[in-house]
């Protein structure tokens, strides 16, 4: 079950500084040639938590706040990958984000008078998950352990584990057997 807060434009404001912050270690990232080190270090800088060197991130790499961002062992996040993350974004071990994927957490209300706020669902990337080029995953959602989340996908709602999904909206169309 996915828990939702509200912030009022008030409280989106005082978070202006940390994201101006992140916002130019993010261009300064992106504007350059680095190594894979580099990379690791500046994203650590960005969420504020050490990365394990087995992770991987490819450039660009894009982040609307930075510190909500959570990365596992064993990640690799391809060029283009857009994190929206005031809600949260969880990635487990061995996740794989394809190129172009777009990691939602955040909303805005659909009543016109609170527009401006915004609403944060976290979404998780279970152990094992990988989310195909152009995915798109919105606020609230959970990808299952093992599962797969086709190209070009939107995906609304939770993804079983050991499943793949396709389409937009996303739905299952097929389960992974595993070989043991």
């Amino acid at each position: 079950m996915t828990t939702s807060k509200t912030l009022k434009p008030e409280q989106v404001a005082d978070m202006n500084e940390i994201i101006e912050h992140n916002q130019e270690l993010l261009q300064e990232l992106n504007s350059g040639v680095h190594s894979p080190a580099d990379i690791r270090a500046t994203v650590a800088q960005l969420t504020q938590q050490v990365l394990d060197p087995s992770v991987e991130i490819r450039l660009p790499f894009h982040s609307d706040f930075g510190r909500n961002i959570h990365i596992g062992k064993h990640v690799f996040i391809n060029s283009g990958a857009t994190f929206t993350d005031l809600g949260g974004i969880y990635l487990a071990d061995d996740v794989l984000v394809g190129p172009n994927a777009t990691l939602i957490s955040v909303n805005h209300p659909l009543d016109p008078a609170a527009r401006h706020g915004v609403e944060l669902k976290p979404v998780y990337v279970r152990k094992n998950a990988w989310l195909g080029a152009n995915t798109t995953i919105l606020p609230g959602v959970t990808i299952g352990e093992n599962a797969v989340v086709a190209a070009g996908a939107v995906v609304t709602r939770n993804v079983p584990a050991n499943t793949i999904v396709a389409g937009v909206p996303a739905r299952v169309i097929k389960t992974i057997k595993h070989n043991n």
